[in-house]
């Protein structure tokens, strides 16, 4: 490699150009690259070759009508990278086998990285399974990824694992942002799979909790909703976070984190003549009702309810029909002893 790219004299070159292809940019060896003629180009930084990267979103619209396939499903299962200029890009193996199968599902787990994201992801770096939790239930986290040493072995830190994560494309990036997400259900499906070959009980136990949460919200069991979403908010805000309203809502986004399968869960949704905290939207085919979710504090979960009916049920609802349930979900933040971070909770069916 070195003497192929790297100087001499103008008898010994005997490559004009050449175009190579890899997961992981070239390996950083001390302050000096030795083949410094390389033009890089990434998942975390594509520029040019951004639209090449995967396929568009015209590219997959056009498969989608050609074979017959729901998009909007394809684009919850395969959509989330993103780059500047070029708008989403999808992975074409994924993409590919939903075509030639008629089946949207999980196809990372039978490439070979999927082997080892168990391996990566249970590296026990401070802050990396806080930071993963997080992402399954829909949140950015921020990440410095000039640290990481473009190879296999050589971490220090959880920003090394996730940026590692970024190339191998289970996470996608904002370069504007420096942040990373889980880009769409496929992967997050993947991340769930590869916890349950490793020691971590809590994220099973998320999984777990957040199935039941959702069964107790179906059936309008409001006091044990309350004590799930209690638990939810303590053990992933910190002291510093808890009493406001933006903490509630992202425990609340984790808490149904398996929801995500038959709810589009959208924040600040427009609603009549306001917006509302949280919307749960059914996804097609799913027979189970729209969910309108208010959050306060320092108030009570009946002031939650009659907010949401003041802003009445017109917006972007008006084309969903069926039940429809409203739930209100308080908490005092000044409140002492065993009533401290008490939450409250009232279900309605409409």
């Amino acid at each position: 490699m070195r003497g192929l790219f790297k100087g001499g004299t103008a008898t010994d070159e005997t490559i004009a150009a050449a175009y190579m292809t890899g997961i992981l940019p070239i390996k950083k060896y001390g302050t000096e690259s030795a083949l410094t003629d390389f033009r890089e180009f990434t998942m975390a930084a594509p520029d040019t070759l951004a639209p090449y990267a995967g396929f568009t979103e015209q590219e997959v619209l056009e498969l989608c009508d050609r074979n017959h396939l729901d998009f909007e499903e394809v684009k919850f299962w395969y959509d989330g990278y993103a780059f500047d200029n070029v708008g989403s890009v999808y992975s074409p193996n994924s993409v590919m086998q939903a075509v030639e199968r008629k089946a949207l599902r999980n196809y990372w787990t039978s490439s070979e990285t999927y082997e080892s994201l168990a391996t990566y992801i249970g590296m026990d770096y401070r802050g990396l399974k806080k930071d993963i939790i997080k992402m399954l239930g829909g949140e950015a986290v921020r990440v410095k990824i000039s640290t990481f040493q473009n190879d296999l072995t050589s971490f220090k830190r959880k920003d090394d694992v996730l940026t590692l994560l970024i190339h191998l494309g289970y996470l996608s990036y904002n370069a504007t942002k420096k942040t990373v997400m889980i880009p769409n259900q496929e992967v997050a499906d993947a991340f769930g799979d590869a916890t349950d070959q490793e020691d971590w009980g809590e994220i099973g136990e998320l999984i777990q909790e957040s199935e039941d949460l959702l069964d107790a919200t179906l059936c309008g069991d409001s006091d044990a909703v309350a004590e799930a979403l209690e638990k939810v908010h303590a053990a992933n805000s910190s002291i510093l976070q808890y009493n406001n309203e933006a903490a509630l809502s992202s425990a609340i986004m984790i808490a149904y984190y398996t929801a995500r399968r038959i709810y589009k869960i959208v924040p600040e949704f427009p609603q009549g003549k306001g917006f509302a905290d949280l919307v749960f939207l059914p996804r097609r085919g799913s027979d189970k009702p729209v969910m309108i979710v208010e959050l306060k504090y320092d108030k009570d979960a009946d002031t939650a309810i009659r907010q949401i009916h003041e802003n009445r049920y017109e917006g972007d609802l008006k084309k969903y029909f069926g039940n429809l349930l409203l739930v209100g979900i308080n908490y005092d933040k000044d409140a002492k002893g065993v009533n401290a971070k008490k939450h409250s909770c009232v279900i309605e069916k409409v």
